[in-house]
């Protein structure tokens, strides 16, 4: 087996991969690393627990509760509520952890828990390979009052969706908006947040049954999103996924608005009102070139990191900054949240379409996309995707090729046989033939 823990916590197919005794022993193992890292010292430890709505997360939170009860952690539960409802909740309450039960954007029958350290944030990876190591192990189980109790939680809804209301810069009065909400964990709390903001609201996918999370709906399927805004004349469309961690959006006219072009929306709007520290914003070397150059017009700095918000977070850690994010939509505000909040993307963009007065497609038009051609080549030595000469030879040409209208990047996967060739051009007909060149020379000098 590799490593339990992926770049999101532990995926996997629930009541196969992730089973109840999985949730169990993860738990206990996560209360005895954390306990004995001093994180409970001097007080009764507490855990917050939320999930998506998958029928899977009803047995699942049961073994969590279960698992952290019986290592003498108090739980509060907080329900169905979105990963970063979750996270805010972790840190605002004062919780030594929390712990999401949810699969983001996979299909209904995957499933996922996610741990969280005090204040909201991801466990550092050394904690999450400890937690792996102690799973399964001998202890000293607490008796008696010792034993950690459960509490269900009726205020998380309220103090999430507030939260989301008072990070707003201004009012939304005006803006008609269709929210795709996934079926999933946000179905409730996002249309209220955008409607206390003045927002006329219409609902899609936001009728949740446990079996039809990101069911043809939300971020990875904007089809009916796209109609409905279209349909209803709305101003624009907001497409959430399961645990409601990422937000794209779609013009007036079903035209989407990707993340690199939220995020050009966003750093403008943070550097027109002051809030854009070291006017630096994060991304990751996936963001298209076409977000890099239009940052350099506006002379905000971009820096990029490895493809993960993970990455992205440490970045804006390490260097002070207010702004990072993905193309996939993960968007991090950390003036306001510890992890990507698509509801919380939503307010800030519909924020700047109010107080601009612009359209979402003008806003989006601060940057241009290029092309972008991304082939997978399978069962290759990733290992030497950066060493081998003909390899290196084949990229050096397409690079001097393309000069500074384009750009190529391969990125070997962290998880198969496998390297990612993408490259951006001027035209989509340049994109593929370089793209599909490049990726013939990786089949043929990386074979296994």
């Amino acid at each position: 087996m590799g490593r339990l823990f992926g770049t999101d916590g532990v995926r996997g197919l629930a009541n196969v991969d992730l089973t109840a005794e999985l949730a169990l022993d993860l738990s206990v193992a996560a209360a005895h690393v954390l306990g004995e890292a001093g994180a409970f010292e001097g007080h009764r430890p507490r855990a917050v627990v939320g999930r998506d709505p998958r029928a899977s997360g009803e047995f699942l939170e049961a073994a969590v509760v279960a698992g952290l009860a019986s290592a003498g952690v108090d739980v509060v539960r907080l329900g169905v509520l979105p990963t970063p409802a979750v996270a805010y909740l972790t840190g605002s309450t004062g919780a030594d952890l929390g712990v999401m039960l949810s699969a983001s954007h996979n299909p209904m029958p995957d499933n996922g828990i996610k741990f969280l350290a005090r204040g909201g944030i991801k466990l550092d990876d050394a904690i999450e390979d400890a937690i792996e190591a102690r799973m399964g192990e001998e202890w000293q189980r607490p008796t008696g009052a010792a034993v950690g109790r459960v509490f269900d939680d009726g205020q998380g809804f309220e103090t999430y969706v507030s939260h989301l209301v008072r990070s707003a810069p201004n009012r939304f009065d005006g803006v008609k908006v269709v929210i795709d909400c996934a079926n999933g964990a946000a179905s409730q709390t996002a249309p209220e947040a955008l409607r206390r903001l003045g927002a006329e609201v219409i609902t899609h996918a936001a009728a949740p049954d446990g079996l039809n999370i990101n069911l043809d709906c939300g971020s990875t399927h904007l089809e009916g999103l796209q109609r409905e805004v279209i349909g209803h004349r709305a101003d624009l469309g907001i497409a959430l996924d399961g645990d409601a961690d990422r937000c794209l959006a779609v013009d007036a006219n079903g035209e989407l608005v990707d993340g690199d072009q939220i995020l050009a929306i966003l750093a403008l709007a943070m550097r027109d009102s002051g809030r854009l520290s070291n006017d630096t914003v994060v991304a990751t070397v996936m963001s298209n070139l076409g977000f890099v150059q239009a940052m350099v017009r506006e002379r905000i700095a971009v820096e990029q990191t490895k493809v993960g918000d993970r990455y992205v977070l440490e970045a804006m850690k390490a260097g002070g900054h207010k702004l990072g994010g993905e193309q996939s939509g993960h968007v991090i505000l950390s003036d306001h949240a510890t992890t990507g909040d698509g509801t919380l993307t939503a307010v800030m963009l519909l924020a700047r379409i109010a107080q601009t007065g612009k359209t979402l497609s003008d806003l989006a038009g601060a940057m241009s996309r290029l092309p972008q051609v991304l082939v997978n080549v399978k069962d290759v030595d990733k290992s030497r995707a950066g060493t081998d000469p003909a390899v290196q030879t084949a990229v050096a040409e397409a690079t001097t090729r393309l000069g500074d209208t384009g750009r190529v990047l391969l990125r070997p996967s962290g998880t198969e046989p496998l390297v990612r060739v993408m490259v951006e051009a001027e035209s989509s007909d340049i994109a593929d033939e370089i793209a599909h060149s490049l990726a013939d020379v990786v089949a043929n000098s990386l074979k296994l």
